[in-house]
């Protein structure tokens, strides 16, 4: 028997947040590419055997916490795409928190610090890449965005299939 496809965990945006980085993400993700719908990551690879454990787990932290303000802080090149920097000290603490309760299981990705962020281009040419950071940076303004929970998803190679969605203040 194989063991279970691993587990992603997201931030669930406000549909307004989330239309506006799926949109940019649709319009410069290469399309082959492209097989997962915006989103801030906050676990990369949970064990999938470890499902019980980890809804319980999010379920508990999310049910004491009201939904959590997200400032979109601004294009951010990484190499071969462009990303979005956010920040939010709730959501660093809650991610925190997560943290040491999976800490048995983290991937070397997941033990890294944490910088959230939303990714609209990646796998792209580095001068296209800096070309779009580069226009994008000059048309923003600062802007907030929420968070009204944490999706969880299952990693199937490439494309994703959701799993759970657990909204704060007990909502599911």
């Amino acid at each position: 028997m194989t063991d279970p496809a691993p587990l992603i965990i997201t931030a669930a945006l406000d549909q307004g947040g989330f239309d506006w980085f799926d949109d940019l993400r649709r319009a410069h993700f290469p399309s082959r590419r492209n097989v997962v719908p915006a989103h801030l990551t906050l676990f990369h690879a949970l064990p999938g055997e470890q499902e019980p454990f980890v809804a319980q787990t999010l379920k508990a932290a999310c049910a004491a916490r009201a939904p959590m303000r997200l400032e979109v802080r601004g294009p951010w090149f990484i190499g071969r795409g462009v990303a979005y920097r956010i920040a939010s000290p709730d959501l660093e603490a809650l991610r925190a928190e997560l943290a040491a309760a999976f800490a048995p299981w983290l991937t070397s990705q997941d033990r890294a610090p944490f910088r959230p962020h939303i990714t609209i281009q990646n796998k792209a040419e580095p001068d296209e890449a800096r070309t779009l950071c580069e226009r994008l940076q000059l048309e923003f303004e600062p802007f907030d965005i929420t968070a009204e929970g944490l999706l969880v998803w299952r990693y199937l190679g490439g494309p994703w299939e959701a799993v759970a969605r657990v909204g704060f203040g007990g909502e599911g």
